[in-house]
């Protein structure tokens, strides 16, 4: 299981959110390269960061912070947030971003989706973020009719790397994953999930290494990392001996 520390930017800096509030955001580093080299120094093997005003503007806005992480860090990054079109993803995963995220788009233009995934294999991410179950775009802002799983099985044969399911209502409050709604996502398509929104606290990762998230590739953890209610030391110890 990857744990992946998650880097939200906003006007440059490094926040958190609660439930995708642009106006309740804690801000806890005025360098996101620095937070991402004490990630890296952490033992952390992924970086996730999001461009919080490029997913509610659609297009790149942060991009000489994620610029500065990529020069501060060796571990791959995936990257989400206002990335909308081909030439977009061509120019993030040139400048040696591994692997993107397309949240909005995968429900706006899916085609597209196919065909980064053709043009990129292995380094296509879905987004796929829910509220009451159904799938929100626009930085959260707008809420469709499309499920979760409904958007998943959309791309079961596109060759999509991975999808990062967020659970809305549990983002940035730590209350914990919601376990059971990101598996029946991961059991319902075999793309690999990634669990995102609410994760509290050394139990959620005991939680993340019982058997039946096994299928699934990892999960994100924003503000329990920040606050110390997670020690990443502890974290990575627990999956590295559970592996």
């Amino acid at each position: 299981m990857i744990l992946f520390p998650a880097i939200d930017l906003k006007d440059g800096r490094c926040v958190r959110l609660v439930r995708g509030d642009m106006q309740a955001a804690t801000v806890f580093s005025d360098d996101p390269a620095a937070q991402a080299r004490d990630f890296e120094a952490a033992g952390f093997a992924w970086l996730h960061v999001v461009d919080l005003n490029g997913a509610f503007e659609g297009k790149s806005v942060n991009a000489p912070a994620v610029e500065a992480i990529l020069k501060a860090v060796s571990v791959p990054i995936q990257l989400g947030g206002g990335i909308r079109d081909m030439a977009g993803i061509d120019t993030w995963l040139t400048r040696g971003i591994r692997r993107v995220i397309l949240g909005t788009v995968a429900v706006r233009d899916p085609e597209l989706v196919r065909q980064a995934c053709a043009a990129f294999p292995g380094r296509i991410v879905v987004g796929i973020d829910a509220r009451g179950g159904k799938v929100a775009v626009e930085g959260w802002a707008e809420t469709s009719e499309l499920t979760a799983v409904e958007l998943a099985k959309m791309f079961e044969d596109a060759g999509v790397a991975a999808i990062v399911y967020t659970d809305i209502d549990r983002d940035g409050i730590l209350t914990g994953l919601n376990i059971d709604s990101t598996l029946e996502l991961a059991r319902a398509v075999s793309i690999p999930v990634i669990a995102s929104g609410g994760l509290a606290s050394i139990d959620d990762v005991k939680r993340l290494l019982r058997p039946d998230c096994a299928i699934l590739e990892g999960a994100i953890s924003g503000r329990a990392l920040y606050d110390g209610r997670l020690d990443a030391a502890e974290a990575l110890k627990l999956i590295a001996d559970a592996a």
